[in-house]
């Protein structure tokens, strides 16, 4: 790896030139890290690589305050982690025990700037609410309000102007950081989790923590103004082949699933890219198909903005969780 580029190597074919793969970043996690007596990886500044170890901290930095300014300033914003199963993309979202990842991290900071706010006089209202939901097997399902979730899941509707939602998801309305995690914990606790091969703890289904946030204050008339942003922090299920993972009954059923999702996601993106860079004024944005590009299509207007995060995560020798 060398700064934004990763060179990956066939073992097998030592004479053959590296695919070469450069992103906006390209994180290094193999080695260069230690664990400290409470849990916490941190840089290890007695291994040669722990100069460019990457710590949950960094990939925060690099990813999510981006988001949170997106938000602070009235944009829709989506963050989602992509990549085949073990990859670590739920470590970088979630985090692990001490190891916060991207959504708490995130959360904390909001309401540290919401109290900055208030500290400096400023005469806004803030409104935070939060939700959180999985799509397991093209179904559904509310991750806090359990019992609400029917056997078939919600329903995804299309609002003429707010665009795709799940219709009765709970939105719970919080107050602070510490209401925000006993939340994330509580839906986490419920997601659907499973070994294979490849990876002890598995998601078996693509999971959405939105972030709504509504800041209302009055203009030089008095008149009341609202500005309303939406942010889903998206972890989404890994790719995954039946012969690496050994995947049979249930696990091979939610291994297609999966991959047929992931696969249409594939294609709305690639569809955006096309009209981008005007290659392809045509192209649609979006094509119908699995839920996750659905519900997230509020997220790819021009009133959002969006960042995509591949896996940078070695799963062989760093965390376990997925």
């Amino acid at each position: 790896m060398y700064q934004k580029t990763t060179f990956l190597n066939n073992p097998d074919a030592s004479n053959e030139e590296p695919k070469k793969f450069t992103f906006d970043y390209s994180y290094w996690s193999h080695d260069g890290f230690r664990e400290t007596a409470k849990g916490l990886i941190l840089r290890d500044p007695n291994h040669p690589n722990g100069d460019k170890y990457c710590d949950q901290l960094t990939v925060y930095n690099d990813l999510g305050k981006g988001v949170l300014h997106n938000a602070w300033e009235g944009y829709n914003s989506t963050l989602f982690a992509y990549g085949q199963t073990s990859s670590g993309k739920s470590w970088s979202i979630v985090g692990y025990g001490v190891n916060k990842g991207i959504v708490p991290m995130f959360c904390e900071d909001l309401f540290k700037n919401i109290a900055d706010s208030k500290s400096a006089g400023e005469k806004i209202e803030f409104e935070v609410r939060f939700s959180m939901l999985e799509i397991y097997n093209e179904i559904v399902r509310d991750l806090i309000n359990v019992s609400h979730t029917k056997k078939r899941g919600l329903k995804v509707r299309e609002h003429p102007t707010k665009g795709f939602f799940a219709e009765g998801l709970s939105s719970t309305l919080v107050t602070s950081y510490k209401d925000i995690e006993t939340q994330l914990d509580f839906g986490t606790t419920n997601r659907s989790i499973a070994s294979t091969n490849m990876n002890a703890t598995s998601s078996r289904a693509h999971t959405i923590v939105g972030i709504t946030l509504i800041q209302k204050s009055r203009n030089v008339k008095g008149q009341e103004t609202s500005k309303t942003s939406v942010v889903n922090l998206v972890d989404l299920a890994g790719s995954e082949r039946a012969s690496a993972t050994g995947a049979t009954g249930d696990r091979l059923k939610e291994s297609a699933a999966i991959n047929q999702s992931l696969s249409c996601l594939g294609n709305c993106i690639h569809s955006l890219a096309e009209r981008a860079t005007g290659r392809n004024v045509r192209a649609v944005s979006l094509i119908p198909g699995p839920q996750v590009p659905e519900i997230k299509k509020k997220s790819v207007n021009k009133e959002s903005r969006r960042s995509k995060k591949e896996p940078p995560r070695n799963s062989d020798t760093g965390p376990p969780y997925d």
